[in-house]
């Protein structure tokens, strides 16, 4: 049976009856209705309040534990990345060493360093067509000192 017919008739009779009701009477009622309805809208909208600051608690300690699981998660994986690029330096570092002992051996060994910059020659090195010798200066039979020629050291 639903509720609804029967709040009808309540509020029908309730209203005949204030009707009929001294007036120092409706004003009490009035001013207690007015204080009920107070009471219940404040313990509505408490509850309603309770009710939302317990989801936000939840919430909050669910979100917390999210971050934290994240947060140590990323935390591993940088200290793996790190850990793999602190191997691949010392690898690294370990090829430069024998690089430079390679080179430093050879040198060591031939006696010769590599040559520099100073070392290339430049473009006044290099002869021009007056400084080539030409057939007057190429040494004939007459130029060649013989045996007789030479002195003697004494």
């Amino acid at each position: 049976m639903s509720v609804e017919p029967v709040k009808k008739k309540a509020g029908k009779l309730a209203k005949k009856a204030m009707k009929k009701v001294p007036d120092e009477w409706k004003e009490k009622a009035k001013d207690e209705i007015q204080e009920e309805s107070a009471k219940q809208i404040e313990e509505k909208v408490e509850s309603k309040a309770n009710h939302a600051s317990e989801k936000l608690a939840k919430m909050k300690n669910r979100n917390a534990d999210k971050v934290h699981a994240n947060a140590e998660t990323a935390k591993e994986k940088t200290q793996d990345a790190l850990l793999t690029l602190r191997d691949k330096l010392k690898k690294v570092k370990n090829a430069g060493d024998e690089f430079q002992d390679k080179i430093s051996s050879s040198t060591n060994e031939n006696n010769s360093r590599v040559k520099g910059v100073h070392d290339i020659k430049g473009i006044s090195n290099v002869k021009s067509p007056s400084n080539m010798k030409g057939p007057a200066d190429v040494k004939k039979s007459s130029n060649i000192k013989s045996i007789t020629s030479i002195k003697k050291i004494g």
